[in-house]
């Protein structure tokens, strides 16, 4: 499977079934979490083999079940868009490697002993992780390509690269599938990419998932960020 195929195949999982992650993956998930955090300066780590963080009440309100495995996302203020863009990357790399995942703001329950945080850091999410007792299904998307893409170039043309991004973008997971972004198309193959408000929260995360996707069907010799 390549990543581009992971965007499709890729969906929320919640109930895991009892199956330690093998020691060529877990390396494999280390190599990506490590090129990650380089290039993002983060410090996303991988917990193995712990179930507490979601054994109480708060993962049984999300309907979580099994899990034992997953990715601590800690982060600065104004972190939070890489943390979506580099957390994304891993949750890519890691159904391509046969897991299912599921990203997480609230339901569940801090283990500290189990991860460091750098100064000025706080535990911005995580992400649940694991072999999945299904594979999920494709909620109904609440929004189309109309919805969040802006052309603003001379000729109003919608190149196919654009298309495809913001296609793929719609597929990646939001808080409570609230797809708050935009991407706005302007000569020059310059893109924008901006959030849009929401109570909910948690936009700057769903923008860098979003960006993560549109990158990799658009294709980054096509265009530009502003």
């Amino acid at each position: 499977m390549t990543i581009s195929e992971a965007i499709v195949a890729r969906h929320s999982v919640r109930r895991y079934i009892d199956k330690p992650i093998d020691p060529v993956t877990v390396a494999k998930l280390r190599e990506i979490i490590d090129q990650c955090n380089r290039e993002g300066g983060l410090n996303i780590q991988l917990v193995t083999d712990e179930p507490k963080a979601f054994a109480g009440p708060l993962a049984k309100y999300g309907a979580f079940t099994g899990v034992s495995n997953y990715l601590v996302l800690p982060g600065r203020k104004g972190q939070g868009e890489q943390l979506g863009y580099y957390g994304e990357q891993v949750v890519l790399t890691a159904q391509t490697l046969g897991l299912n995942s599921c990203w997480v703001g609230l339901t569940y329950r801090k283990q500290p002993d189990h991860y460091t945080l750098a100064e000025g850091e706080r535990l911005m999410c995580v992400i649940a992780l694991g072999y999945g007792a299904t594979q999920g299904v494709q909620h109904p998307q609440r929004k189309g390509f109309d919805d969040v893409a802006r052309i603003k170039t001379g000729d109003g043309r919608c190149p196919e690269w654009f298309r495809a991004g913001v296609e793929a973008a719609l597929l990646g997971p939001t808080a409570v599938n609230q797809q708050k972004f935009v991407f706005t198309l302007t000569d020059n193959n310059i893109v924008e990419a901006a959030k849009t408000f929401s109570l909910m929260g948690y936009t700057s995360v769903d923008l860098g998932i979003a960006k993560c996707h549109f990158e990799i069907a658009a294709g980054k010799e096509n265009f530009r960020w502003k």
